[in-house]
């Protein structure tokens, strides 16, 4: 089950900007290889950090102005947003370690249980 939401111009600043928590944005394209083999790996991730991590994800050929207005250099990218702050992130598929080393560095403390 994924917990990722697709974003467009007109939900980004409702589901990125306003969150209360951290979101990791996947900036895709349907034709990317890397792209393609990342996706199972933050699907799982969310649900593994969910209501500590959102998680969504832009196809930057449909959403060329968000895609833009992060100065992608290259996809897959990872950015990770805290208001409008890019806080940290990376480009490329750096494999399963290397998304979850992102992950718990950016996720917000688990409320005691």
């Amino acid at each position: 089950m994924s917990q990722s939401i697709q974003v467009t111009e007109s939900t980004f600043r409702t589901e990125v900007s306003e969150s209360a928590l951290p979101v990791v944005v996947d900036l895709w394209a349907p034709w990317c290889g890397p792209c393609r083999a990342m996706a199972p790996v933050l699907d799982e991730l969310a649900v593994r950090y969910a209501g500590r991590v959102k998680v969504v994800k832009v196809n930057v050929d449909e959403e060329p102005g968000i895609a833009s207005a992060f100065k992608l250099q290259g996809i897959p990218t990872l950015a990770v947003v805290r208001g409008n702050a890019v806080v940290d992130g990376q480009i490329g598929f750096t494999g399963r370690a290397g998304i979850e080393q992102l992950f718990a560095r950016v996720a917000a403390p688990q409320d005691p249980a």
